[in-house]
């Protein structure tokens, strides 16, 4: 489990914080390099696993069309992302969930815990029409410290998501994204016949999104950092849910 929230701002936080305005969005202005990897709407070529076998690398998932655009998971590169992801952590919006506001190694520390571990946990940017706009991490939850929260069963993947601009909160873009990825998961993970979440209680747009996603809510948990709701999307229910 990440320090916080397991789904912040899933996309429904409509309201920008005291004080904001459109100049929230510019603090996301991509640098050259990331304009030039990520600047068009084709689907991104990524080296190297990242989640290996227990995960079925999400690096080679590719990429699916959603209602907003072209969308695709693409593993975190520190050297690339960390600037993006540690501003992304520091909006309080997010930090209040995550909790990883402060200096660029808060963010380093966490990303690195999971690039550097044994492949049970995958940080990607979500890439929509060839901007990075997100942050997720898919993990297996069956293999987590969530597992000894409720009846896990093997291989339950779980997601993590922060949507990174407050323009694109609020307008059910988190909804449209997460029904993508679980559908993602479902499809290249034929072992997994669970996709599931864990957002803070206290997140209701989050909450909210996970339903409109598909997931159905299955228990609450306390857990070591916050009471969670337990969000549940069965491979079983996927076409009718």
């Amino acid at each position: 489990m990440p320090p916080a929230d397991a789904s912040t701002d899933a996309g429904t936080n409509s309201a920008p914080r005291a004080g904001s305005s459109t100049e929230d969005t510019l603090d996301l202005r991509l640098t050259d390099e990331l304009i030039a990897l990520f600047g068009d709407d084709a689907p991104v070529t990524v080296p190297g696993p990242v989640g290996g076998g227990l995960l079925d690398t999400p690096a080679d998932w590719g990429a699916v069309t959603t209602s907003a655009g072209v969308f695709q998971l693409v593993p975190v590169r520190i050297e690339r992302d960390l600037p993006l992801i540690s501003r992304w952590m520091n909006d309080p919006a997010v930090a209040a969930f995550w909790e990883l506001a402060g200096p660029q190694d808060v963010t380093a520390a966490h990303l690195r815990t999971q690039l550097d571990g044994d492949g049970r946990s995958a940080p990607c940017l979500g890439v929509l029409g060839g901007v990075p706009m997100s942050y997720w991490e898919i993990y297996r939850a069956d293999l987590d410290p969530l597992a000894r929260h409720y009846p896990a069963r093997p291989h339950d993947t779980g997601i993590h998501l922060l949507v990174g601009g407050v323009a694109d909160r609020g307008r059910g873009l988190g909804t449209t994204l997460l029904r993508a990825v679980a559908d993602l998961v479902l499809e290249k993970r034929p072992a997994c016949a669970r996709v599931v979440a864990e957002p803070d209680l206290r997140n209701t747009p989050s909450v909210s999104a996970f339903l409109a996603a598909g997931f159905r809510f299955s228990a609450e948990l306390d857990l070591p950092d916050k009471r969670a709701a337990l969000m549940v999307r069965d491979r079983a229910l996927r076409n009718l849910l």
